[in-house]
């Protein structure tokens, strides 16, 4: 069975609804399929991963997204930039160093690129 892999990008704060719709809409769509989803935050997103911040209707839904083996990354980058701990992110979460980094490494093993 072939598997596939996308990585979805995401840098805006206002996007984060349209991005957990389409993380959810993939897996539904493609439930038979064999998938590897990771989400990638920089930017002023990575302030969705902040657990102080309150956005808990996202965060019930990214949870309920890593039971399904979704993997959310962090640029750590970002998180320094906006004075985000790794102890005040949400444990489900992994920090990568550099989010363009990532990117890059994805593309270059086959993951599609998405971003809403």
């Amino acid at each position: 069975m072939k598997e596939y892999k996308v990585i979805f990008h995401i840098d805006e704060m206002t996007k984060w609804k349209l991005l957990l719709t389409n993380v959810t809409n993939l897996l539904n769509g493609m439930h038979e399929e064999q998938l590897s989803v990771s989400v990638l935050a920089n930017a002023e997103a990575v302030r969705y991963y902040d657990a102080a911040q309150n956005f808990a209707a996202g965060a019930k839904v990214m949870e309920s997204l890593s039971q399904k083996d979704v993997r959310f990354l962090a640029c750590n980058n970002a998180l320094r930039a906006h004075g985000i701990t790794k102890d005040a992110i949400y444990q489900f979460v992994e920090i990568v160093p550099a989010g363009v980094v990532e990117l890059v490494k994805r593309q270059s093993e086959g993951y599609a690129y998405i971003k809403p």
